[in-house]
């Protein structure tokens, strides 16, 4: 494919990272020109810009990156799908499912691609996971439980995540919304949603940790907690089935080594027989990620996670947010 990567921090860069031989970036693009032709450098002929806007519609790109912060996803999104490009935008999409329904709308009227960053599919605890629900040995699946945070650090409450126009919401936005997708992948749509969501430590206008409990109408459950008051960077997430249970800790860095263990139930019951994967080293999620993308594209397909999985995480958390308001 030929790309422009529009948001060149953090995130931008690692996904410019993945780009590989195979594709090609045409442009780069931040609102700090230095940052974007520090991104754009390592790519012949690559351009770096501070207009978004004349980028999206280069009759030579073929898809677009969006890595802006979250109130400048969607707007960049539908633009870039408008003009015709498939897009990859990081979750959560949007800081309201409402910014989302034009760019679902337009993207079926030009026939385009558009997949959202829930990045958490593509680690391999998760993808062993799914290969071993998917077969039937964990029988059918009863609840899950999930836990994410992080312990932020100096300035936190200043950052741009703290400032609801920009972000539009605190940690259940931030890193919550990857639990509710990875609960909503593997048990399905929840119906009934409850949960709380609160500021304890950060002095700031959005919630640092969020609290939910997901049904669906089987009356499987999702007990989820996303926090920045952990300390201690923390990711677990159990699946429970009536054979046994899955759990899956861990992200590599400084979350620890990614981490599978299957806990199998015997005829007898009693002590489960183990077992344990370990996934240390490089992480291959976010170009197994690009890839996948590339393949929606070939294939014509709607992409899965996409902007309809976006949107549900998104109406989950503006459902917390409505109940702990009132």
């Amino acid at each position: 494919m030929r790309l422009a990567i529009i948001g060149c921090g953090l995130v931008g860069r690692k996904r410019a990272q993945t780009l590989g031989h195979e594709h090609q970036l045409i442009a780069a693009v931040d609102t700090n020109l230095e940052r974007a032709r520090s991104l754009a450098a390592p790519f012949q002929g690559a351009i770096a810009c501070t207009d978004w806007v004349d980028v999206v519609i280069r009759s030579d790109v073929e898809a677009v990156i969006v890595a802006t912060t979250n109130q400048f996803l969607a707007p960049v999104a539908l633009a870039a799908v408008e003009s015709g490009k498939h897009v990859f935008m990081e979750k959560p999409g949007a800081r309201k499912s409402a910014e989302l329904q034009p760019l679902l709308t337009a993207s079926q009227s030009h026939h385009v691609c558009v997949q959202v960053g829930f990045n958490h599919r593509y680690h391999p605890g998760f993808r062993k996971a799914r290969e071993i629900v998917d077969s039937g040995a964990l029988g059918p699946l009863m609840f899950i439980r999930g836990r994410y945070g992080h312990g932020g650090r100096l300035g936190y409450e200043r950052e741009w995540r703290a400032t609801p126009e920009i972000s539009g919401g605190g940690e259940l936005l931030d890193q919550g919304v990857h639990l509710i997708d990875l609960a909503s992948w593997f048990l399905g749509p929840f119906e009934h949603v409850d949960g709380y969501a609160h500021t304890y430590f950060w002095n700031m206008p959005v919630e640092d940790n969020g609290f939910l409990l997901l049904r669906t109408n089987q009356n499987q459950v999702a007990q989820l907690h996303a926090s920045c008051t952990e300390w201690k960077n923390l990711f677990s997430f159990e699946i429970y089935g009536r054979l046994g249970k899955l759990h899956i800790e861990g992200l590599g860095g400084s979350y620890g080594v990614e981490r599978l263990s299957w806990y199998e139930m015997l005829p007898e019951m009693g002590p489960p027989e183990t077992t344990i994967w370990e996934f240390p080293g490089e992480d291959f999620s976010w170009r197994l990620e690009l890839d996948a993308f590339a393949g929606f594209i070939q294939r014509g397909e709607t992409p899965q996670p996409g902007l309809r999985e976006a949107v549900s995480a998104l109406q989950i958390v503006e459902e917390i947010y409505r109940k702990t308001a009132s």
